[in-house]
């Protein structure tokens, strides 16, 4: 009896990951840099942080989350001692700062990107794995320091190429919002003051009436004829009036009218007139940073001013319907969250910025750029006995296209099969290649060789009238001394607008 064969294995993607193409890579790179840039110029530096922290070092909550304990990825190591993958770049930076609290200078201003983790359902724009980009001042109890948060934001806004108009960085506080639901009695029932945060935190989705439903006795969504019921917050009439006041068009003046004197809220709006103060002086006006006691952030996580990027557009969404792109990022204070580790008080504030949200604003804006790059030249092979003739070539090209601080010019010798040459151009033509070199055994012996500008040369195909004269025309292709190769090469790098090491002609 033959022996079974093993089962193949199927080739799938696990939910809620994705693969990226390198069209993806280099813009997000270029994006990244432009990001990095800004944060530099505002005094900030790079630390780095593991994938993977002790679960208890996490803390017991994720922003913007009330399901305590959950959405990590936990395994138990081989001491017993249970890790997590990092679900942000906050909760690491708080266990860096902690652990290396006498020696980082105070206040700690750090930058940091990279992968984080979600253990949640996956869904239409929702992953377990997305790119996150934060920028943190610790130790710095000022409010100027959440100022110079949203300046900066806005400033990288800006320098992404998303023009004024398209976004607006929104400031609100935290104190603001628990004084208010102190004040309208909620203070201490935990869960109607979440249900009134998240009626809150519609109003951008559903507007003054629909918030009023969720604040009172719920809402009806019959929407995709689902009629899914949301149960509200169940205030009363005249306690729901007070609470829309924060919409109104001076938000401000409207809180302080409905609310003031109570001391947490004065409080919260002291600090935004601070912050707003600090922006307006320094030339950041409100359509840039706007003052906006709507904002709602962090459930359980921030302490003082909240912040949230904005963009202002309109998308359209997977069910065809236009709608504003909404947030690509935020953040607020987080005075207790280093406290955590350490006896003493550290205050911190701090951004983030969704990467992969960020990536597909840009997309939409037309201001992706970097996301295409030039083929590379390919050296392709005639005589497989002469191989390290045609590395010797590839490295000679190499070094004289490429040098320091310019876009890399690949180039790369073919490493498939070579019996049909054909296939070799077929293959550079798919790389978006700008130019082969080719030099058989005639060429070698004469000194020569042949570069071909396959731009050109698919121009100039589409003019010959069968097969024999376009082998005849040799479209594209010229034949050079060996010395002139590189001078070859660089011409139609310069032709084809691809990076080309010298400018001169």
């Amino acid at each position: 009896m033959a022996p079974k064969k093993p089962a193949r294995v199927k080739a799938r993607q696990p939910r809620g990951f994705v693969d990226r193409s390198a069209a993806d890579l280099y813009a997000q790179d270029r994006m990244l840099a432009t990001i990095r840039h800004v944060y530099e110029t505002w005094g900030f530096e790079p630390v780095e942080t593991p994938f993977f922290e002790y679960t208890d070092a996490l803390g017991k909550f994720l922003p913007d989350s009330d399901r305590p304990n959950e959405g990590v990825f936990s395994l138990q190591d081989d001491d017993e001692e249970w890790l997590s993958l990092r679900y942000d770049l906050t909760a690491p930076l708080a266990r860096h700062v902690a652990e290396n609290f006498e020696d980082l200078p105070k206040p700690y201003r750090s930058y940091r990107a990279g992968y984080v983790f979600r253990n949640e359902k996956p869904g239409p724009g929702r992953f377990r794995q997305f790119m996150q980009f934060d920028a943190d001042i610790v130790g710095a109890p000022n409010v100027s320091a959440d100022a110079e948060m949203a300046m900066m934001m806005a400033d990288t806004m800006e320098a992404l190429g998303i023009a004024r108009g398209q976004y607006v960085i929104r400031v609100n506080n935290r104190k603001v919002l628990d004084g208010i639901l102190d004040a309208i009695g909620l203070e201490g029932d935990q869960g109607r003051r979440l249900t009134v945060l998240r009626a809150l935190d519609k109003f951008d989705k559903f507007g003054a009436d629909g918030v009023r439903l969720l604040l009172g006795a719920g809402r009806l969504d019959e929407s995709g004829g689902k009629g899914d019921f949301t149960k509200g917050a169940e205030l009363a009439d005249d306690v729901i009036a007070r609470v829309l006041r924060i919409f109104d068009a001076d938000g401000l003046a409207g809180v302080g009218a409905a609310f003031g004197g109570h001391a947490g809220v004065d409080a919260g709006l002291e600090e935004l007139s601070q912050i707003e103060r600090f922006a307006r002086t320094a030339g950041y006006e409100a359509d840039r940073i706007r003052i906006d006691p709507s904002v709602v952030r962090g459930l359980e996580y921030y302490t003082g001013p909240v912040f949230e990027a904005e963009l202002l557009f309109d998308v359209v969404n997977e069910k065809g319907q236009k709608v504003q792109f909404g947030s690509v990022g935020g953040g607020g204070r987080y005075d207790g969250l280093v406290s955590r580790f350490l006896a003493t008080p550290v205050p911190a504030t701090g951004f983030s910025i969704g990467v992969s949200r960020l990536q597909s604003a840009l997309k939409n804006l037309g201001r992706l750029e970097g996301g295409a790059r030039s083929g590379p030249v390919v050296v392709t092979v005639m005589d497989r006995d002469r191989m390290a003739d045609y590395q010797a070539m590839a490295t000679k090209l190499r070094a004289a296209l490429n040098g320091p601080g310019r876009p890399p010019v690949p180039v790369e010798v073919f490493q498939g099969n070579p019996k049909q040459f054909g296939k070799q151009l077929q293959y550079a033509n798919r790389r978006g290649a700008p130019v082969v070199v080719i030099q058989g055994g005639d060429e070698k012996a004469a000194g020569k060789v042949q570069v071909k500008d396959l731009a050109l040369g698919k121009e100039l195909s589409a003019d010959a009238r069968d097969n024999a004269e376009w082998r005849e025309m040799r479209a594209g292709q010229e034949l050079v001394d060996e010395a002139d190769l590189v001078a070859a090469v660089e011409a139609i790098l310069r032709r084809t607008g691809a990076p080309a090491r010298r400018a001169e002609g």
